[in-house]
């Protein structure tokens, strides 16, 4: 490889590439690996140190059994995991039915018209809801945001968090004692936040009738028995699908949700699936609506959210379709049998109840709330303490006779009742769930196998090919470094469990920290943004509460260069900032001379440019260090964006070339798995001076929290605490050195037959490079779609199209992947451009060739043949294909008529044979 690009060492390819000024050399203090063995004890040695107590703590998250099926066949299987967001639907066929099986469970269980394929927790989806409702409810201009007081305390700061900066007022009060006189919308919560079922139907009415919309938290299992948000006349329901299967994890990930009335679908934050038609009108899924999101509307767009919580929805969905209606039903009246058994027992004993409507959580009135609290704790019982008066405890699918008998032994009680009560029949719900055949036919484990491996066939994943997406670091998610997902001690945590009984998760925090701190230069690392996009709100948010906390009250202006990511200005408009565009150069570079003048023009105001490196263009910037200099004398800070730091480990690090604050893509640089378009996340790391201004606890009001949990997704944050353990500090240099090096190989591999759009001033591309398709379609009219959908051919996915410019491909081939797979996928591009030049002489109709009409079907192959061209040259163009053929289940999607004709449910079974 270094041969090809004329150069004689790596070191060589490096100093090349990366500008001089900022090259520091490996200066992470960081231990050398361990071998997996080592590191397998040590992570196993983590996850024993955290204590597995007795847990009835509740407040939206709860014990859960994953059934063993869905285990193995989806959260341990890299069919699954190691998938890439389903923008190329034809070939995600099989993870966008799972997705659409997930809304569909949604709208039922909700009563609403269409969900969305989820958000990244509960109460992020509540912030989502409630920046959505602002935006439906144009007509009432009062700027107040109503909150019942019966809401989980982590919702209420994740809004305050949001609302801040928005100039949004919050106002947390009984609901029941308002008349909605003054907000534009209320959440409600269903079960309340001390367990209380009420039916909230009139209250609902009560907003309706003065202009206000209301959005109603459900907790997805109690909707199995309970009245639904629709029923109850809401606008908006959220929620977590956690006690679908997905354990706790110390706070996640977990798929929240957003559903919602047909009139504000296109309203609707994050990703939804919808039912459209290939080219031969048979039935195909793909992301809708696509033009609500950030990657298009970019500063105007519905939501910065990007990543989300695929997998996770995934197996929320598949524990939907393996348990049926009449299981969920089996699984909610258990959990409130329970709740029942041990309000009787409790209330035969003395102790008030604080509401006698209850689904699975219990709370009581005492005046020894403090010290039975105590005593629960003594115990290895954790409970929860409202206040002074009052304690609460909940109860869920794994709760044992035992463990409530231990419980109750807290209370000096030694038996458990037996207890008949039902809930109120006002409460109860009398519609119809899970209807649909999917959530009929596969209960047991044979036929929930098969379906699993027919879905997880339809789609192509890194298990299969080389999944080339430039900005996205699709590298491996090593076997070691996965399984300490699934052990007890990491998955089975509370989040709010006492800090004594966390102490191997604190260690794994704090190794983790200290390696971000060494990799990027920062001082100060925070864990919590479980998302890209949610560290960027957080890095902008500590940037905005720095300078506020300097009087500087007036900066709010966020230089953002044209080619950015999408998330960046849709960030920006979240932390309330006003945008305001730099131009690029022809060499895809910020334009210095228009940097300065916009600087000039906005010192007073500047709070901050948004900046990725290297850049966007996939070349390293030489001006960096000057323009982190211009913001700095302007008073402005330097966000860095993080998406690309897999270029720079272990050879510099922003903090030390002038930026302030930057995310760190967890999922791209620290191999945890994309799973299909999440989980994802974000950490931010700063410097000294913006510290103080992190995200704190989100049990703490006012404390800049921007997820639900102090460590956001923490039991995936041992993916990456593996992978630096078990690389080392020189292993991580060493993936740097290969990324580069195989990307300059692609580049000058295949420089003659695409343009490489941009180098940098050797010559050089960082660790990945734009292939310009204009020229070749001004020559064939073949685009950028057309050679996408001809990959799938080729078996591979596409790199990314038109981003960061419209007419293009950007390709990353990460560290991961072998010469031999590279030469492959060379090879493929290679071809692909030889079969253009056929259009181009003639040889193949402009119109009717393999290019325009892939990616071709297995279907096709074995029906009459009406191509021009051979079934061979179609489907196995290069001898490879003979021994390893992919064929995608659909031809190429009509994704206009999907969005005229959109379908967000579930279609019939026979549609998809």
């Amino acid at each position: 490889m270094l041969d090809a690009i004329n150069c004689k060492t790596v070191d060589e390819v490096i100093s090349k590439t990366v500008p001089n000024a900022i090259l520091f050399g490996n200066r992470m203090e960081v231990d050398e690996g361990l071998t997996e063995r080592d590191s397998l004890e040590l992570a196993t040695k983590l996850a024993s140190d955290n204590v597995l107590a007795m847990n009835f703590i509740g407040q939206g998250y709860y014990g859960t059994l994953m059934p063993t099926v869905i285990q193995r066949n989806i959260l341990e299987n890299p069919g699954w995991y190691t998938a890439y967001t389903p923008y190329q639907a034809e070939i995600s066929q099989g993870r966008l039915e799972m997705l659409l099986n997930f809304q569909q469970m949604i709208i039922d269980l909700t009563g609403m018209d269409i969900s969305n394929a989820s958000l990244l927790d509960e109460p992020t989806a509540c912030a989502e809801a409630m920046m959505m409702a602002k935006r439906a409810n144009r007509k009432n201009k009062s700027n107040k945001f109503l909150i019942d007081s019966n809401t989980n305390i982590q919702t209420i700061t994740i809004l305050q968090t949001r609302a801040k900066p928005l100039g949004i007022e919050l106002v947390v009060e009984d609901i029941q004692n308002n008349d909605f006189s003054d907000c534009f919308a209320a959440l409600l919560q269903s079960p309340g936040a001390n367990g209380e079922v009420r039916d909230l139907t009139s209250d609902i009415a009560k907003a309706k009738d003065n202009g206000v919309l209301t959005i109603v938290a459900c907790d997805v299992l109690a909707l199995a028995l309970i009245k639904t948000p629709a029923e109850m006349g809401a606008d908006i329901a959220v929620g977590n699908s956690q006690r679908f299967g997905v354990p706790m994890g110390f706070g996640g990930p977990h798929a929240a949700y957003l559903a919602t009335r047909d009139e504000f679908k296109r309203m609707v934050p994050g990703r939804i699936i919808g039912v459209s038609q290939d080219v031969l009108g048979n039935p195909a899924m793909r992301m809708s609506l696509q033009t609500r999101e950030q990657h298009i509307r970019r500063d105007k767009a519905t939501s910065n959210i990007c990543t989300a919580q695929v997998l996770l929805a995934v197996l929320a969905a598949a524990y939907g379709v393996y348990h049926g209606a009449a299981g969920l039903k089996k699984i909610a009246s258990k959990v409130h049998a329970k709740a029942s058994n041990l309000a009787a027992s409790l209330s035969v004993a003395g102790f008030e109840l604080a509401a006698t409507q209850f689904f699975d959580t219990i709370t009581i009135k005492t005046d020894k709330a403090q010290d039975l609290f105590t005593s629960a704790q003594k115990m290895g019982i954790n409970i929860r303490l409202l206040n002074d008066t009052q304690l609460s405890m909940s109860v869920d699918e794994t709760t044992t006779e035992a463990q409530l008998l231990a419980l109750l032994s807290v209370f000096s009680i030694d038996k458990l009742l037996e207890s008949d009560a039902a809930l109120s029949v006002d409460m109860m719900r009398t519609t119809e769930y899970l209807t649909h055949p999917v959530f009929s036919l596969y209960h047991s484990e044979t036929e929930m196998m098969r379906y699993l491996k027919r879905l997880e066939n339809k789609d192509i994943a890194l298990n299969h090919s080389m999944i080339a997406l430039g900005s996205c670091t699709m590298k491996l998610n090593a076997a070691t470094q996965m399984y300490p997902i699934s052990l007890p001690g990491f998955s089975k945590l509370h989040p709010y469990a006492p800090e004594d009984q966390t102490q191997g998760y604190q260690q794994l925090f704090k190794d983790l920290e200290h390696a971000l701190c060494e990799v990027t230069g920062y001082d100060a690392v925070s864990l919590q943004p479980n998302a890209g996009s949610q560290g960027e709100f957080a890095g902008l948010l500590a940037i905005h509460s720095y300078h506020q906390s300097r009087g500087d009250h007036d900066r709010n202006i966020c230089l953002i260069p044209s080619s950015a990511h999408g998330t960046n200005p849709a960030s920006a408009v979240m932390a309330g900032m006003k945008v305001v565009i730099v131009k690029c150069d022809e060499a895809g570079n910020i334009d210095i001379n228009d940097l300065k003048t916009k600087v000039e023009k906005h010192e007073d105001k500047l709070a901050a440019i948004m900046v990725t490196y290297p850049s966007t263009h996939g070349v390293f910037e030489v001006e960096i260090k000057n323009i982190c200099d211009i913001i700095h004398n302007a008073g402005g800070q330097v966000y860095l964006d993080g998406a690309n730091l897999n270029a720079m480990v272990g050879i510099t690090r922003m903090g030390e070339f002038g930026a302030d604050v930057s995310h760190i893509n967890l999922h791209k640089t620290f191999a945890i798995p994309h799973g299909g378009g999440g989980p994802g996340m974000g950490p931010i790391g700063v410097k000294s001076h913006l510290a103080p201004f992190l995200p704190g606890d989100p049990l703490d009001k006012d404390s800049n929290a921007v997820s639900a949990a102090m460590y956001g997704s923490a039991s995936i944050l041992p993916i990456s605490w593996s992978y630096i353990k078990l690389l080392g500090k020189y292993g991580m240099q060493r993936s740097t050195e290969v990324a580069i090096v195989s990307a300059n190989y692609i580049a000058d591999a295949l420089k003659d037959s695409f343009p490489i759009l941009y180098r940098g001033d050797q010559g050089m591309v960082a660790h990945e490079c734009i292939i310009d398709i204009r020229p070749l379609k001004a020559q064939s009219d073949i685009s950028e779609e057309d050679i996408a959908k001809r990959l799938m051919d080729y078996g591979f996915h596409s790199p990314t199209m038109s981003f960061p410019v419209a007419g293009t491909l950007m390709i990353e081939p990460t560290e991961s992947e072998s010469k031999r797979e590279i030469d492959r996928f060379i090879t493929a591009m290679i071809s692909i451009h030889d079969e253009i030049q056929k259009v181009i002489s003639g040889e193949w109709d402009k119109d009717n060739n393999p290019l325009k009409n892939a990616p071709h079907t297995a279907h096709e192959m074995a029906g009459e043949w009406n191509y021009p061209y051979t079934r061979q040259e179609a489907l196995y163009p290069v001898q490879t294909l003979v021994t390893n053929k992919y064929f995608p289940p659909v031809k190429r999607i009509d994704n206009v008529y999907g969005d005229r004709n959109l379908f967000c449910s579930c279609i019939t079974t026979e549609d998809f044979e």
